[in-house]
């Protein structure tokens, strides 16, 4: 597949200008943040690390192969949604410093909206019901017809995503007030509403996305990552051209590939959270009385 796929160039396999964006990103991190005159506003610990790690996956995600194999497989597509919606999010807000996200979200016009999206109920609802949404045929093959919408889209889905880790992992210390319990309910519910979308694909009898099968929707869907001069110097015919699998079992697949990748990370994210608090508990159980000896 490797060799298939190189047919679409350089530009589209490994997105050079993307790249450029994601280093500038990176140095400006560096010298605004890490090498910052205060000493205080500096990235403390594994902040560091985490942002750049988040810099690296995003640019592994939306600029790498795997970026225009999702143009091509369903299965692709859910890995790379997996990866962006549930764990970028969590490497950028424990990489940012605590001032940063105060900025954000003290500023006088969206301290308020985004105190009410980060309501655990309302934003656990929002990324889950925004994410079942997209993946609605009509609504996903509408998403690939055209760049702008595409990354309006993704933008969206996104932000939704941030908002729904919030209440886990804000650094603010004050929207950090869920108990650890209440946390790991947080996460499986979020697990159990993102479910009935990915039974929906799972156990479909049919191909739900033109963008995958139909040739017209799919060489529109390859614009939006391959430039088009090198889309009109090729003969493709489809995707079956570079796919081992059918459109049926590729969005099949898809499907449980989103869900085993969705329970191992929120399986670690509550192992994450319950250890620390049940060792934390466990020290502060008073010993059980020795018992007196007599003579």
């Amino acid at each position: 597949m490797w060799n298939d796929i190189q047919i679409f160039g350089f530009r589209a396999l490994w997105s050079p200008y993307f790249f450029l964006s994601i280093a500038l990103v990176g140095l400006i991190y560096y010298f605004w943040l890490v090498r910052h005159k205060d000493k205080s506003k500096r990235p403390v610990g594994k902040q560091p690390m985490f942002f750049y790690l988040g810099l690296l996956l995003l640019y592994i995600l939306k600029g790498a192969p795997i970026d225009l194999m999702s143009h091509i497989m369903f299965t692709a597509h859910m890995i790379q949604m997996a990866l962006l919606f549930l764990l970028f999010p969590i490497a950028i807000i424990k990489g940012l410093p605590v001032w940063i996200w105060e900025k954000i979200f003290y500023a006088p016009i969206l301290k308020q909206i985004l105190r009410i999206l980060t309501k655990p109920l309302i934003s656990l609802l929002m990324f889950n019901a925004l994410f079942s949404f997209y993946h609605l045929p009509d609504i996903f093959d509408f998403s690939k017809e055209n760049e702008i919408i595409h990354i309006s889209v993704t933008v969206i889905l996104l932000t939704a995503a941030f908002i729904m880790w919030w209440p886990i992992f804000s650094p603010i210390k004050e929207m950090n007030r869920m108990q650890p319990l209440l946390k790991i309910g947080y996460i499986a519910a979020s697990g159990i509403l993102i479910t009935p979308a990915c039974a929906l694909i799972i156990f479909s009898t049919t191909s739900h996305y033109a963008t995958y099968g139909a040739e017209g929707s799919w060489l529109q869907a390859m614009a939006l990552c391959v430039p088009l001069d090198v889309l009109d110097s090729i003969t493709i015919s489809g995707p079956e051209m570079f796919s081992p699998m059918g459109l049926l079992e590729d969005q099949q697949l898809g499907g449980i590939v989103m869900k085993i990748s969705q329970e191992l990370i929120y399986a670690s994210m509550i192992g994450r959270i319950f250890f620390p608090w049940f060792r934390k508990d466990e020290y502060k159980i008073d010993p059980l009385p020795m018992e007196h000896q007599t003579n």
